[in-house]
């Protein structure tokens, strides 16, 4: 019986060229980055909480965010 042994993608695989976005693609992230900065000035201009926690509101896109992990309501 023999075993395969499998082995990482070299790293170089990663820096492989992709191939371009389609217009639609470019249009979609454009406007959710439009909408991330929107939200993210929205929160800046608000009052900040008196003794609340550090960092970014959590609840900033419509989920729960801290420390990279997020859930849903």
């Amino acid at each position: 019986m023999s075993q395969e042994i499998q082995q990482d993608p070299p790293a170089d695989a990663e820096d492989a060229p992709r191939p371009p976005l389609s217009p639609a693609a470019q249009r979609a992230l454009a406007e959710a980055e439009a909408r991330r900065r929107e939200i993210d000035a929205r929160i800046a201009a608000a009052p900040k909480e008196q003794g609340g926690r550090g960092g970014l509101e959590p609840g900033r896109y419509g989920d729960w965010e801290i420390k990279g992990l997020t859930s849903d309501f």
